[in-house]
């Protein structure tokens, strides 16, 4: 699209509803993730073809300007797209605004984008509407029960706004503003000089027989972060849209000693001290920018709310989640499986209720799992109720804090050795004594990790990933069959124990006294060990120091070298690291293409570089699979 256009950024508010927070920062500075309000809005519209960019300012406008050109120093200088601020000495109201900025806004058509939307509105759809419409304005609208007001026509025009106001005519209907929408310069002309309101404007517009359009985005994700439960939900929901449920900024300080529970949003330069000799629980809770330790830590328990500097903010949790059902709970996870696990109440305590369909054939297996690895001293949750006929069974709470949310805590390197070497011992007792005591488990014993399961591996990863995420065939597809097939002969032929299979961070759980739970076994197999090993080692979810790496193999291999020759040992880990890597790519293609869950995709960079170095260590002795890898 060859159109130029102006953007006008509306960020000269005092967020009266979200004080006392905005004492402190102003809203288009509200911390969405480690970034402004105003940068994710700017990064929006720095996609589309923009010629300036304006920016009104009244509230902290000082803090809002520094931060302003630094974010644009940083993008390479003001000729990168020159921005223009409008102070304004009181504020002008919605339509005032504009009119303050009218000799830089009636060069040509302008979008304005209010300053508090986090969405995922197609703009560049938006304005090529308002440009083959020809309308004086464009509103960008959509079904949001919340804030409907607005009534258009059958043909998406706007006949009127407010909230007491029917649709006219019999096919109109209410709809929302979004908060962005695309102008005509001429617009200008109905606005005063002066406070005014944007929105009377557009009356005078459509009753002077002007066209205000429409562009429905009912669907989108959309969300006014104008309150402190409207702000939450925006982090929470960003969270969960990403497969994520803590976020700690690299910043952070003292976050080792708190649980974490339910989604937890830490935010730049906050000092949470390790005060207590217990630790800090929080669930559902959001720290601002720059806050320390203070009354607030005394509490044991801080749920649902934001915490600033000196105000702790009440959220209201239905308004967040919605509505809690006692009989289903809280719906929580955010992994690869189709199961459904959910927080529920058992007298006082929390439970964890999963649902499986009425075909899952895991269900069988995690009940038995789980008897048999309690009784060989494998740390998994303990099981409470079981229901074959509905597949549902109800255990022991682990947490929500999984390993890979530990491991954002800024962590001393002794520290995350000492808690990996932990995970090392339970895979020992997995590998040794439960593998010494399998027969006691036939549904485990009789589930073998071998040559056909291999090959499955490879062949998901060829179609999930090589062709699917990468769109690249093989060359020499023969040759590489080959290749495939006696790899997996060789990986079929190592020793077999117990595995669990997926043992990776995201299936650890760490308690908070410092104690492990394993999660996600129904998956476990007998399988070389060495697989399990090189899941939590070369985890493309935490990159490991390479040093610690080495120290944690040789610890590996001290406990177990009775049972294994440790040049062997160290034999097929390389084996099985290139075949799990292979399998985990195939997964995040699978997971990302076919089930329609993007964030996995974010682990594919990391997973590729390990396989890379895989291949690369076995490229003598498969070539043609070191050529494909190399490729991607």
């Amino acid at each position: 699209m060859d159109n130029i256009i102006n953007i006008f950024i509306p960020a000269a508010g005092f967020g009266e509803r979200l004080q006392p927070v905005t004492f402190h920062i102003p809203k288009p500075l509200l911390p969405i993730l480690g970034k402004p309000a105003l940068q994710h809005v700017l990064e929006r519209v720095l996609s589309l073809p923009v010629n300036k960019i304006g920016i009104n300012l009244h509230h902290k406008k000082e803090a809002i300007e520094d931060w302003i050109s630094k974010y644009f120093i940083g993008r390479g200088g003001l000729e990168t797209c020159p921005y223009i601020l409008f102070p304004e000495e009181t504020i002008l109201g919605t339509g005032g605004a504009f009119k303050n900025a009218e000799h830089f806004l009636n060069k040509g058509t302008f979008l304005v984008h209010n300053s508090d939307i986090i969405s995922d509105i197609d703009l560049q759809g938006l304005l090529e509407h308002h440009l083959s419409l020809k309308n004086l304005v464009t509103l960008a609208v959509h079904n949001y029960p919340e804030f409907n007001n607005v009534i258009v026509d059958e043909e998406g025009f706007l006949r009127g706004v407010g909230e007491g106001l029917k649709p006219a005519l019999t096919n109109g209907e209410k709809l929302a503003f979004t908060g962005i929408a695309v102008y005509a310069p001429e617009f200008l002309n109905f606005l005063p000089d002066g406070v005014s309101s944007v929105v009377d404007a557009w009356l005078k517009a459509v009753n002077a027989g002007h066209r205000i359009g429409t562009f429905d985005v009912t669907g989108c994700y959309w969300s006014d972060i104008g309150t402190p439960d409207a702000y939450a939900r925006s982090l929470f929901d960003i969270l969960k849209t990403d497969g994520e449920t803590v976020f700690v900024h690299p910043s952070v300080k003292g976050c080792a000693n708190i649980e974490m529970q339910g989604y937890v949003v830490i935010e730049e330069g906050c000092d949470v001290g390790a005060l207590h000799a217990t630790p800090l629980h929080l669930r559902n809770c959001i720290i601002l920018p720059n806050t320390t330790a203070g009354a607030w830590h005394t509490v044991p328990l801080l749920e649902n709310c934001i915490i600033g500097p000196d105000f702790n903010i009440d959220l209201d949790r239905s308004a967040i989640f919605g509505k809690y059902n006692e009989d289903e709970g809280q719906l929580i996870g955010a992994g690869g499986s189709d199961r459904k696990y959910y927080r529920i109440k058992r007298g006082k305590k929390a439970a964890v209720l999963m649902r499986c369909s009425s075909n899952d054939p895991d269900f069988r297996r995690q009940i038995e799992y789980t008897k048999f690895f309690l009784n060989y001293s494998v740390p998994v949750p303990e099981l409470i109720e079981i229901d074959f006929d509905e597949k549902k069974a109800v255990f022991e709470d682990a947490g929500d804090t999984s390993l890979y949310n530990w491991l954002k805590c800024t962590r001393e390197e002794t520290e995350i050795e000492a808690i990996y070497r932990k995970i090392i011992n339970v895979l020992i007792l997995l590998h040794t004594n439960a593998t010494d005591h399998v027969a006691a488990c036939p549904l485990l014993k009789n589930r073998i990790f071998d040559y056909e399961y291999f090959r499955w591996e490879t062949d998901y990863f060829l179609e999930r990933f090589a062709e699917g995420v990468m769109c690249i065939e093989p060359d020499n597809i023969s040759e590489l069959e080959k290749e495939l097939n006696s790899l997996a002969f060789k990986a079929d032929s190592f020793p077999k124990t117990i595995i669990h299979r997926d043992f990776q961070s995201q299936n650890i759980m760490v308690q908070p006294d410092g104690q492990l739970e394993i999660i996600d076994y129904q998956g476990a197999r007998m399988g070389p060990s060495a697989y399990d090993l090189a899941s939590i080692l070369w985890d493309p979810y935490y990159r490991l120091e390479d040093n610690i790496r080495e120290r944690l193999v040789d610890y590996y291999i001290s406990k177990i070298e009775d049972k294994f020759d440790a040049d062997y040992f160290r034999e097929t880990l390389i084996v099985c690291r290139l075949q799990r890597h292979m399998q985990a790519l195939g997964a995040y293609g699978y997971l990302s293409l076919v089930k329609g869950k993007k964030y996995f995709l974010k682990y594919v960079p990391e997973g590729l570089r390990l396989l890379k170095e895989d291949a690369a260590l076995l490229k003598d002795e498969y070539p043609e699979l070191h050529r494909l890898i190399m490729k991607l």
